[in-house]
């Protein structure tokens, strides 16, 4: 086994780091083979007992690409919600793939911590192709599960801000708040960059993304909910509540509504999901007849509608997707490392408002030599997923702010 010259590169240029400084960051672009190229760095360096850290839809590849190198090495590979089972703290390198999942702060996520207690004095090495999509300031916790950090001497983020973020005071309501997105791009760069290696695809891999929009008829039943949400915030039924009577609460609801579903409030005081309208499954089974698709989707209760409508032409595991004629339905935000790249075209039934989830999940169709990649964005005319893609393409979170200016909430 052979790596591109590009991965060849990548693995020479971490093997300098690691060696140099026990922990190295791969940032890496999507599709450009740092899998295989990590695993080749572990095998250069002689490790004897390898663990590999990821989402869980992504393990199976990562077995393939071990597989395929016939590396020596023993390889543990689980997903970050399996840590706790690892027992064992004996591994010579610890792969943290897609890191920026390690990245929350002020406060360390709970993964976070306990990744730091599990494995703080092993080199390491981070992989991800969205490193800190959204602040600088995501780069501290990342760094801190290990002991080999540049950023040692700071405790805690907190004392790290101190230096490294222009700290902002808002308010919300009643609240004060410290914003601490405004971190010091310039003044952690000359710490990180030397840690950090950057590899891209050959400029013969990149193939064009064909983005395609298709305006769908929202049901009138659909549409009158919608409109009595946003006027009276909570709509009786039946069998219980749709209660939006905050912003936030409207903002999802909302989301969920013209999408086909929601949750609502019962009146035994349980909630309980309900599936509203399967129009837009529907129309993505009779456009896309006859081909082989992946579907995007964001709420739960959308997979349902999905399932029900597709039957047993569609699946969510990946290995039957790939040996089958059936289609596959992803979580949005859970398609973090997965290759889709046997369906014909990627469809968004909605979105979520992420635009880090969004830049993460638009290029899965990608492969060497595939020259073009069809991508459609099933949008519901008069709805918010249109409003959504317009502002999570420009690499920004529809957050609050925006969905209150676009319906005029106060």
């Amino acid at each position: 086994m052979e790596l591109y010259n590009h991965q060849q590169k990548g693995k020479n240029n971490i093997l300098k780091v690691i060696k140099k400084n026990n922990i190295c960051f791969l940032n890496g672009e999507t599709r450009s083979g740092k899998t295989l190229t990590v695993l080749s760095v572990a095998n250069k360096l002689g490790c004897g007992k390898v663990l590999f850290v990821t989402k869980k839809k992504a393990i199976s590849s990562i077995k393939k690409d071990y597989n395929l190198g016939k590396f020596t090495y023993k390889l543990t590979v689980i997903n970050y919600e399996s840590i706790h089972k690892v027992k064992d703290n004996d591994f010579d390198l610890v792969i943290y793939d897609e890191s920026h999942s390690l990245s929350a702060f002020p406060k360390p996520s709970k993964r976070t911590k306990l990744i730091k207690e599990k494995f703080y004095n092993i080199p390491c090495i981070w992989m991800t192709g969205t490193a800190a999509p959204e602040s600088y300031s995501q780069f501290y916790h990342q760094f801190w599960v290990s002991k080999f950090s540049p950023f040692k001497k700071y405790s805690n983020f907190y004392r790290w801000a101190d230096k490294f973020v222009n700290k902002e005071i808002k308010y919300l309501g009643t609240h004060r708040i410290t914003d601490y997105s405004n971190a010091k791009v310039d003044e952690i760069d000359k710490i990180i960059k030397p840690l950090m290696v950057v590899m891209k695809k050959p400029k013969e891999d990149y193939s064009d993304i064909n983005f395609n929009k298709i305006s769908v008829d929202v049901p009138e039943k659909i549409k009158k909910l919608a409109d009595r949400l946003i006027k009276e915030r909570a709509v009786e039924g039946k069998k219980g509540v749709l209660m939006a009577d905050t912003p936030v609460k409207l903002q999802s609801k909302l989301h969920q509504v013209y999408n086909g579903s929601c949750i609502i409030d019962t009146y035994d005081e349980k909630q309980e999901t309900i599936i509203l309208s399967d129009y837009k499954a529907n129309f993505i089974k009779e456009y896309f007849k006859g081909k082989k698709i992946a579907i995007f989707y964001y709420f739960k209760a959308e997979l349902d509608i999905l399932n029900n409508v597709f039957g047993e032409n569609i699946t969510t595991d990946l290995n039957e997707f790939n040996n089958t004629r059936k289609n596959i339905a992803l979580q949005q935000r859970t398609a973090e490392g997965m290759n889709i790249s046997k369906a014909d075209a990627l469809i968004y039934y909605s979105l979520g408002f992420s635009g880090k989830d969004y830049l993460q999940s638009i290029d899965r169709l990608t492969i060497k030599g595939r020259k073009s990649n069809n991508v459609y964005f099933v949008l519901e005319k008069g709805g918010m997923t249109e409003k959504i893609l317009k502002v999570v393409q420009s690499k920004e979170n529809y957050n609050l702010k925006t969905f209150k200016k676009d319906y005029g909430i106060k």
